[in-house]
């Protein structure tokens, strides 16, 4: 791998971590049109430059960390209470990815099943958004649940949805928004949730990557450098993304990325059935 493909691969990683686009997907084929060897160490690295992206999350949700961390600390049963329901949002993927990690690994991180999952994904996204979610804002809007009202219940129901992006391609910040849209809850609030669930989600993830495969990927010649390189324009790119993300549902809503997702995944069948990928 070059210093070159580590920046693109931390570019896409920013871009598409916490859209619902599914960013390993993303970097799935990225790596695939870069030419990069498809191995263990290559899938590693794609885990492991999430980190700079959890680091953005903190960076700009500072606020609520600090609340949890109060919380862990006694001092602040708010605090406490979010954490914990942030942990029983991510238990359920954290079982099921420690026992199918090998057969994940080993059968979906190609080009079709990802492309599958993007297309199928974002018929999902559309079909939500047009006929559960806008339904409800225009007939009762005060129904709708800001993240303060998230509870046990809606935790296990959103960390079960998460699963479904132990399929390459789903995406995990997908899942977790229609899971919290299911809901109730506001796109904005259900964006902000799956923003926080990131954390312990996406650092389980890099942490068990790293332990795991750690002999490969730091076989790569200039392991280290390159691993640094992707966490900083990892992180300096979904720093702004998230700020934008944000922005961009409160005006247009969900819908337009479930057309990205049909429209990149139609493209890369096209590419992978004329043997581009």
């Amino acid at each position: 791998m070059t210093y070159l493909q580590a920046i693109i691969l931390g570019v896409v990683e920013g871009l598409t971590e916490f859209l619902p686009v599914s960013s390993t997907g993303h970097l799935i084929l990225a790596s695939n049109l870069l030419g990069l060897q498809d191995d263990k160490a290559l899938h590693a690295y794609q885990i492991v430059i999430q980190l700079g992206a959890i680091l953005a999350v903190l960076a700009l949700y500072k606020n609520r960390a600090l609340e949890m961390l109060q919380g862990l600390l006694g001092r602040n049963p708010v605090g406490l209470r979010l954490f914990l329901m942030l942990i029983v949002a991510f238990l359920p993927a954290a079982i099921l990815g420690k026992l199918f990690d090998e057969m994940i690994d080993n059968h979906l991180f190609g080009p079709y099943p990802v492309v599958a999952a993007l297309i199928v994904g974002g018929i999902v996204m559309i079909l939500i958004e047009q006929i559960l979610v806008k339904p409800r804002e225009k007939k009762s809007p005060e129904s709708m649940k800001g993240i303060d009202q998230l509870n046990y219940n809606d935790a296990l129901i959103i960390g079960l949805f998460q699963c479904c992006a132990l399929w390459p391609g789903t995406s995990r910040s997908m899942s977790t928004i229609v899971g919290a849209q299911v809901r109730r809850f506001s796109s904005i609030a259900a964006a902000e949730i799956s923003f926080l669930l990131a954390l312990p989600t996406l650092g389980a993830a890099t942490l068990y990557k790293l332990v795991k495969e750690r002999d490969a990927l730091l076989a790569m010649p200039n392991a280290t450098p390159l691993i640094i390189m992707g966490n900083i324009v990892a992180f300096v790119i979904a720093f702004f993304t998230v700020k934008l993300f944000v922005r961009f549902v409160t005006r247009w809503g969900m819908t337009p990325f479930g057309v990205y997702r049909i429209a990149i995944g139609i493209v890369f069948l096209w590419a992978a059935a004329n043997g581009l990928l």
